[in-house]
């Protein structure tokens, strides 16, 4: 193993060997160790000159003994640092291995049967994996890293497939792999007759049914060894499956157990697999949400959308209610149904505007519509963002909730935008029954949380006598803390007040001359009142919707 540093992100010969190894790839010479870099995947053909290649592993096709030979070491010298090439068992791989050690160039050998096309599809997948990190685990997003992971876990043989039984993933086997096994591989999908039998045995209608490991039994007759299979689902969507054969030895006797969290990690690859974006739109995503921030100057960000940089536009947020998220299941369904909202938000804001944008952000989503009339953005936004909801929730299932920022002069202040739309979102996701909500619907709510953001960013604004009553509160848990913010919240209507607590009139006059006492606040004084009202707002945490409304 060599010294050098990896370069973050960056695929290795080590993890293309761990993805592919044995039925596809062998390895025949590395003279610098198993963590040499691959920065692409290039194809050279027999009738080719090889071609500048800074570090990539080059595929040689058409290309057998001297002449295959002679195009390996011209790559190596033109930069390469893995070669390929197709190799017989048994073959003298004596020159390869000259040249590895003179060049320093990786060899792999490549079986003869498989297809080159396949193999450039599965390194290409090796090396854009690498370069892809789950933030929130710090590693990367590795099918075949998890179906190492469960043939470790389950001392078996692992291959994943999606739905329609193409393999996305398998672990390196030893020889000991059944007819199935093999021939998935080599194919890259079930084969049709084993696939039949496996309907036939009821195995796929198990699968679907639930979350149950499925036991398949070995079946000598028909080259099929002893089997466990679970489905990968979210919700009650069927994404693909994963299989474990036995192999030399028993399967472990936690192997079951291991499929389920196996199944429970691959439902969140498989989600951002489906719900992936094309590279232009996802380059336009990431232009919006760092226009959003601030961060990108709006001339350069209107010429990469073909937008005008000075027409009005607007910010619209979508979120929607998480659900049931009980378990390891609930995250991946959470991304599925955002997923779905944001696509829908996508066809919506398409159909409106050939321009507009969209993208997810944490759990929100955002629409960016420029162009807009001046006169009427604001209600043309917010038609827009009812028809989304109506759709998301009479065609999806989905309980969605929107929010219109103001529309601003253009794309310069988009950021002010967004930020008004999460601040009436936030007002809107607290309840009350709207769906739907411009600043202009919620400016008291909004003013209010801004009045309360600075009285908790100055300490020194509190009332010492209201920090009392909250302590005399936490202690004895008198009631006199609610009393008085159901008080204050009818603006003083005692009656009003003790029906939203349930109380009789006279106890709340009780309680509040109680919390005159303990406090030293004066209740009849409207300066008193206000200021007493927003502390204990902040304090509690509480809204300032008054009681019963």
């Amino acid at each position: 193993m060599n010294d050098t540093v990896r370069s973050a992100g960056a695929a290795v010969v080590r993890q293309l060997l761990l993805a592919l190894g044995d039925p596809v790839i062998g390895l025949v010479a590395a003279p610098e160790g198993l963590d040499v870099e691959i920065n692409d995947v290039v194809i050279l053909d027999a009738d080719d000159e090889p071609d500048p290649y800074r570090g990539d592993l080059v595929l040689i096709i058409g290309g057998r003994g001297r002449r295959g030979h002679r195009l390996a070491r011209a790559a190596a010298g033109r930069g390469a640092a893995v070669v390929a090439l197709k190799t017989e068992h048994g073959e003298d791989l004596d020159e390869l291995k000259r040249i590895a050690e003179d060049t320093g160039v990786v060899v792999l050998g490549v079986r003869p049967e498989v297809r080159w096309a396949q193999l450039d599809a599965l390194a290409r997948g090796v090396v854009a994996d690498a370069r892809v990190v789950v933030p929130e685990a710090g590693r990367q997003a590795d099918l075949f890293a998890l179906a190492q992971t469960v043939a470790a876990l389950t001392c078996g043989i692992v291959s994943i497939e999606d739905s329609a039984n193409r393999v996305l993933a398998y672990s390196r086997s030893d020889d000991e792999v059944d007819e199935l096994r093999r021939l998935s591989i080599l194919g890259w999908q079930g084969p049709d007759d084993y696939l039949a039998l496996l309907r036939e045995w009821g195995v796929f209608d198990r699968l679907r049914a639930g979350d149950e490991v499925v036991h398949i039994d070995e079946r000598p007759e028909r080259g099929i060894r002893r089997r466990l299979a679970i489905g990968i689902r979210v919700d009650e969507r069927l994404l693909g499956s994963i299989w474990v054969q036995e192999g030399r030895e028993p399967l472990a006797a936690g192997a079951a157990n291991a499929l389920v969290g196996a199944a429970r990690a691959a439902a969140l690859q498989l989600v951002r697999r489906r719900t992936g974006t094309s590279p232009d739109l996802e380059f336009e995503q990431s232009l919006f949400r760092r226009m959003m921030e601030g961060h990108i100057a709006p001339r350069t960000f209107a010429d990469n959308i073909g937008a005008d940089p000075d027409g009005p536009a607007v910010v619209v947020a979508f979120a929607l209610d998480a659900g049931p998220a009980g378990g390891d299941a609930g995250r991946p369904a959470f991304e599925m149904r955002r997923a779905t909202m944001a696509s829908l938000i996508s066809v919506h804001a398409a159909a409106y505007r050939r321009r507009s944008l969209v993208t997810a952000a944490d759990s929100r989503v955002y629409m960016l519509l420029p162009g807009l009339p001046e006169q009427s953005g604001e209600s043309i936004a917010c038609a827009l963002a009812g028809e989304i909801v109506r759709a998301a929730g009479q065609r999806m299932q989905l309980d969605v909730r929107a929010a219109v920022g103001s529309v601003v002069g253009g794309l310069h202040a988009i950021a002010q935008s967004r930020a008004e739309a999460d601040q009436v979102l936030d007002i809107v996701l607290r309840g009350g029954g709207r769906r739907v909500a411009t600043i202009a619907d919620v400016r008291s709510e909004v003013l209010l949380s801004e009045a309360l953001a600075l009285l908790e960013q100055n300490p020194r604004l509190r009332d010492p006598r209201i920090t009392a009553l909250l302590a005399y509160e936490a202690e004895h848990e008198s009631g006199l803390v609610p009393s008085v913010l159901a008080y204050l919240g009818t603006l003083g209507n005692v009656r009003a007040a003790a029906r939203s607590l349930h109380v009789h009139p006279n106890t709340l006059r009780y309680r509040l001359k109680r919390a005159e006492t303990v406090s030293g606040i004066d209740l009849a004084d409207p300066h008193q009142c206000l200021f007493s009202h927003l502390q204990l707002l902040l304090e509690t945490g509480q809204t300032a919707v008054p009681p019963g409304r």
